[in-house]
Parts: structure tokens; C-alpha cells; sequence
């Protein structure tokens, strides 16, 4: 037969981070335990267990309206046990869990809206930031999943290594994490990052359904904006100077100046679609992928110095061979790889970058900011950049062309004005 009885639930797992209280909540047994937490909570001291029920005379109690929670408590407790009598037999074909969605169907059928919305937020930052994250594992995106991971993994630092409710989410805990980030002198970038991550997960929780609230505290907090991390294009006489270079045939820099220049010629292509490319990705005098970040699919015209360049990687391949030594398969599984890769092609990019008598900051990412940088320059419209580098939106291209360094915009002014 099915039991149920209201605790208090003290296990540590249990206890509010913030309040350092306890919820009530209703046991139900059905072969399984289960727990139902109800929006309340009080301390030890302030439970009586053998009355069930919230002690009026506890400091931890001033403030609630004791007889008003207990009664609903005892109706509450009182609505369990008579669905499970009303079952009768019927109850040996349900297993715990369905037993305990009747018991809250019949609950909601008696409670206010407002009773209602409290207990439906009984969802934990890390058990809905997992579900993120292993969405994006499963989708094969696993530095957006790494990022999540990372933002939660903070936040829960911050609250003294302690889970909390997302509906426990307020505008003063935010302030409180960018303060004390910024006391500890972390970067402005770094704690948007969390934030950002922090912001995501509450959102997706609410449009798909899992809480309801009243207030939205990031629609009353704004997060502190990143820092723009300064972008140094480099010039087109610098890509010509590159080009220059004499490495062994074969070695690690020729390897290196051969992806950068095919990264250029590929309007600016990311380093992970770059490593990704197999034989069968070059056909019809163009290479054809998906960018890794969207999803969307590319496709670019081979130039002269791209024909000139892939001669030497598709020999002797079958469609399905990787392009490249530095190759990486999309998984999830590999992604350490891929990250072993990018370090190492971007030590080898400082390397090139002093052999070509290049100052400025010389990485992957700068490849792809330096093809929009000079296209913006030689006057092509921020749509066709936009396009050619795979945006999904023109404003997401026209921040993106924002962020021109000083020296840069120096040398078009002297440019325009000679």
C-alpha cells in the first residue's frame, strides 16, 4: 500500500544556499521513495515533527502565518492520502512516479494561481544547466557546452559551492556576483561570460516551460558589458609577405603558412571547418561545408593560390580522407584534440608572423578579422561581408566591423586624406 507523510527534508543536497533553510515537503512511498517539495521552508528547530507542522513560537518562523501553511499543509497531506484510497487495487498498476503527477494533478485542481507558480519552481540551476549541456554535446557543439559548464561552475563557486532553485535567481545575488568578481580583480569579460551563460539557462528554463515567475531579474540587471578585446588586422601587403615565406616542404610552419593562406582565400574560415574538410568537400572548382558555429552551409570559389595549395593535400585521397594532417572529426569526443590543434597552429602563426615581419598579434581568428577588415576597407558593402563570412544577420556583422583598432583607423584616415 502507498504511504505518504510531510517532512521536513534535511538532507544537505536539500538545503537553500541562501536562506541555509529546508523545504517541507511530502514523502511518497510506492515500492520508491519520492519526494514533492512544497513551497516552504523552515529550520530544524521550527519543525515540529511529531504534530507535523510549523512551530508558531520559533524566531525562524516570525513572520509566516503559521496556522494559515499548516492548514494548508494538513489538506495538502490529507489530498494524497485520499487519492490513494480512492485507487484502491487500482493503485498496484501505477508505478511511483505517475502516482505522484495524480497527487500534484489534484493539488493544482485547489490551489491559487500564485501557490501554484511557487511550486512549480522547484528546478535546480545544475540539473537544468546539464540538460543544456548535453543538448549541445549531442549537436556536436561541445565549446558552447564547455562555456555553459564553465558559467555554472562559477556561479556555484561564488554561492559557497552550493546548488540553488532558479527561481531563487534575484537582481541582488547578480550584483552581489559582479561585485565580488570585480573585488578580486576579474576581468570585466570574464564576468559577463558567467552571467551571460547564467542569463541563457534561466531564459531557456522559462520559454520552454520549466518555471514560472513573476519577475525576470535579468530584465532589471544589466550585465556589465565585455570589453572589447582590442582586433589587429593585419594587412594585405602582410598576407603578401607570408606568401613569400620558404618553409620545408612537409614541416609543421609549412603546414601552418598553408592553412593560414587557405583561411584567407576561404573568406576569413574558421580554423575547426578548416581541419574538418575532407576530399570530398572540394568539387566543381569549389570547396562546399558547414560552418561549425551555425550550422549554415558555405560554399567558396577556388582562387588561383587555393587550386595551387590543395594540389599538394588531395593527392592520392579518397573522398572521405581528410584534407589535412591537423584533422579533427566534429565529435564531442575529440574536441580536446581539436583544442591541442588550435594551440599548436597558433604557436606556429607567432613564428610566421616574425619571419614575415608582421607586429600585430597573428592568430586564426585574426585571419578571419583581417579578410573583413580589408574588404570593409577596399569599400565592399557590409552585406557581401556579411555574407562572405557566414553571419546570420547584418548586425551582427556591423558589430562586428565596430571593432577596428586605433592603428588601423589610423592608416585609413592617412590613406583617405593624402
Amino acid at each position: 500500500m502507498a504511504k505518504v507523510r510531510l517532512i521536513l527534508d534535511t538532507r544537505k543536497s536539500s538545503k537553500n544556499a541562501i536562506s541555509k533553510l529546508f523545504p517541507i515537503a511530502l514523502r511518497v512511498f510506492h515500492a520508491k521513495p519520492r519526494i514533492i517539495r512544497l513551497p516552504y521552508e523552515t529550520s530544524k528547530s521550527g519543525w515540529d515533527s511529531n504534530s507535523i507542522s510549523l512551530k508558531r513560537s520559533v524566531l525562524v518562523n516570525k513572520g509566516l502565518d503559521c496556522s494559515k501553511i499548516n492548514y494548508i499543509l494538513y489538506n495538502k497531506l490529507h489530498d494524497a492520502r485520499s487519492l490513494i484510497n480512492e485507487l484502491g487495487d487500482a493503485i498496484q498498476y501505477l508505478d511511483v512516479d505517475t502516482l505522484v503527477e495524480e497527487i500534484k494533478k489534484k493539488w493544482e485542481n485547489q490551489i491559487s494561481p500564485e501557490l501554484k507558480s511557487k511550486m512549480s519552481n522547484g528546478l535546480m540551476l545544475t540539473d537544468w544547466g546539464q540538460v543544456i549541456i548535453d543538448r549541445k554535446l549531442k549537436s556536436n557543439k561541445p565549446s558552447s557546452a564547455e562555456w555553459y559548464k564553465s558559467g555554472i561552475k562559477a556561479f556555484i563557486k561564488f554561492n559557497n559551492n552550493k546548488d540553488l532553485r532558479l527561481d531563487q535567481l534575484n537582481v541582488t545575488m547578480l550584483k552581489d556576483y559582479q561585485i565580488h568578481k570585480e573585488s578580486e580583480g576579474v576581468k570585466p569579460n570574464s564576468i559577463s561570460s558567467v552571467l551571460r551563460a547564467i542569463r541563457a539557462i534561466y531564459n531557456a528554463a522559462i520559454n520552454e516551460d520549466r518555471i514560472e515567475v513573476a519577475k525576470n531579474p535579468f530584465h532589471r540587471y544589466k550585465i556589465p558589458s565585455s570589453n572589447q578585446t582590442k582586433k589587429r588586422a593585419i594587412s594585405k601587403d602582410d598576407f603578401l609577405n607570408i606568401r613569400k615565406l620558404n618553409y620545408e616542404k612537409g614541416s609543421a610552419l609549412w603546414h601552418t603558412k598553408n592553412y593560414a593562406l587557405i583561411m584567407f582565400n576561404c573568406r576569413g574560415m574558421n580554423l575547426i571547418d578548416l581541419v574538418k574538410l575532407k576530399k570530398s568537400n572540394v568539387r566543381l572548382e569549389r570547396i562546399f561545408y558547414g560552418r561549425s558555429k551555425t550550422g549554415d552551409p558555405l560554399s567558396v570559389k577556388l582562387t588561383t593560390e587555393l587550386k595551387e595549395i590543395l594540389g599538394h593535400y588531395l593527392e592520392n585521397k579518397k573522398d572521405d580522407d581528410f584534407l589535412f594532417p591537423s584533422n579533427y572529426d566534429g565529435s564531442t569526443a575529440k574536441y580536446e584534440k581539436y583544442k591541442t590543434i588550435r594551440r599548436r597552429v597558433n604557436e606556429r602563426l607567432k613564428i610566421i608572423a616574425v619571419d614575415a615581419g608582421i607586429e600585430q598579434h597573428f592568430t586564426t581568428y585574426a585571419i578571419r578579422h583581417s579578410w573583413a577588415t580589408i574588404a570593409k576597407f577596399m569599400g565592399i558593402s557590409t552585406a557581401i561581408i556579411s555574407e562572405g563570412l557566414g553571419h546570420s544577420s547584418l548586425k551582427t556583422t556591423e558589430i562586428y566591423l565596430k571593432r577596428f583598432d586605433n592603428d588601423t583607423l589610423d592608416e585609413a584616415n592617412e590613406r583617405i586624406v593624402a
